[in-house]
């Protein structure tokens, strides 16, 4: 399906307290576009960057308005059919290089095998990562990209899928001026080549970075105070009152003109928000016609994919079971020690029910050691999940599939060096005890 225009209209939040996080906001961005959302801290960005793409509202609030698609009301399925989110936290894996990562991605998205190389290659090289390209992107343990190449990492991993719509929160957070302005002209040539739908919620960006984005929308205390072209930004506030400076960053102006956090008087803020309500406000149509649902996921293939991208993970970070291995061995030593040649006898019994006991327990507090790895994969799912690439069903028989010859093994080495060292018998092995 071609996006021609995303709209979005009578968007408002409020929480259950009686608090308006967004209050009537309406917009629309065309094929090819780049909106820019910008406003001072807790203003809503991130929350209406949140709406618009379908993802999860606070909860205890209250959601109005309505999401359209070429004027046709949207649904979950079809947003995340069509759109790609870049969160503004990189849930990458460490163990894999940044073509991996990319690769993966555009192996998820379904790309042709045979112009899947080159297009990893150019997606990579268009957001100056070509000399990181064998780099992993690094663990706890383990040194390896910076965290602004990390933040270009995780929008190449979202570009590559051609999605008709892209929502990116805090695109350029964590790189320099110049790096930022090179994302966001990479950004902008993709859009326009890929006729895509561009939002974006970002920080106070540089001139040159500014006029960049074809629109722009800021918002205070959840209010519209401007939504329209970046080109008219300075003659709109001129004409109210509020003439800029010349040389002056139009950006960094209008955020110092609408924070309100470090004054106490509002009321430069409610004017501007009412000039903006007064005059001529583009509304959207609210046409209600559903949309229909999004094509079911080939989870057979997802499979496949996860279980390659764990095994390469599994290979590779030794968090994942090297290090368990080599606990539960040194345990297993150490517990072979304590009960070294245990006689069999009544006299006995209780070391060697000791024995069976701590084993147990041993093997289940130990299992702890996986939880940074596993964290980090939840983290990955999360955000694969919520761009629509796969399900819980996927994921959960991936993991248990890679993991269960790598626990069979470490099971095996404890349990053949202690019952070896501890002197169990055949006997009691096969009546249960072991």
């Amino acid at each position: 399906m071609s996006v021609e225009t995303y709209s979005w209209s009578n968007i408002s939040l409020t929480l259950q307290n009686g608090k308006t996080i967004l209050d009537d906001i309406y917009g629309s961005v065309s094929a090819g576009e780049m909106l820019a959302i910008m406003g001072p801290s807790g203003c809503g960005k991130s929350t209406l960057l949140n709406v618009l793409a379908y993802r999860t509202s606070p909860r205890s609030s209250t959601l109005e308005g309505g999401i359209f698609i070429n004027n046709e009301r949207a649904t979950l399925n079809k947003i995340k059919q069509l759109s790609s989110y870049v969160e503004q936290e990189d849930s990458l894996i460490g163990s894999l290089t940044v073509s991996e990562t990319v690769d993966y991605s555009a192996q998820f998205a379904g790309i042709d095998k045979a112009h899947k190389k080159e297009l990893v290659s150019k997606t990579i090289k268009s957001l100056g990562l070509e000399g990181q390209a064998m780099s992993k992107i690094g663990t706890p343990i383990q040194k390896g990209i910076s965290g602004g190449q990390k933040r270009r990492v995780s929008i190449a991993s979202q570009i590559i899928t051609s999605p008709s719509i892209l929502f990116l929160d805090e695109p350029t957070s964590g790189l320099d001026s110049v790096a930022s302005r090179e994302v966001i002209s990479t950004i902008k040539k993709i859009a326009k080549r890929e006729n895509m739908v561009i939002i974006c919620s970002i920080h106070q960006p540089s001139t040159y970075t500014f006029e960049l984005f074809d629109k722009v929308m800021f918002l205070s205390k959840g209010r519209t105070v401007y939504n329209g072209a970046v080109s008219n930004v300075v003659k709109y506030f001129n004409s109210i009152g509020h003439t800029m400076p010349p040389y002056i960053n139009p950006a960094e102006y209008v955020l110092d003109l609408i924070n309100t956090d470090f004054q106490g008087d509002s009321s430069v803020l409610d004017d501007l928000v009412s000039k903006w309500n007064s005059g001529d406000v583009h509304k959207v149509g609210t046409e209600s016609v559903q949309l229909t649902e999004a094509t079911t996921i080939n989870e057979m293939q997802n499979i496949l994919i996860l279980i390659a991208r764990s095994l390469t993970k599994a290979r590779r970070d030794i968090l994942t079971y090297y290090v368990r291995l080599v606990m539960y061995l040194g345990l297993a030593i150490l517990m072979g020690t304590v009960w070294l040649r245990l006689q069999n006898g009544q006299k006995n019994i209780q070391p060697f029910i000791n024995a069976i006991f701590f084993s147990g327990a041993f093997m289940s507090f130990m299992s702890v050691a996986y939880i940074p790895s596993y964290l980090e994969d939840i983290q990955s799912y999360k955000k694969e999940r919520m761009n629509g690439l796969y399900g819980p069903l996927a994921f959960s028989l991936a993991n248990f599939l890679v993991g269960l010859p790598f626990l069979f093994l470490i099971a095996a080495v404890f349990s053949v060096i202690t019952f070896l060292w501890s002197t169990f018998t055949k006997q009691q092995v096969g009546s249960g005890i072991i």
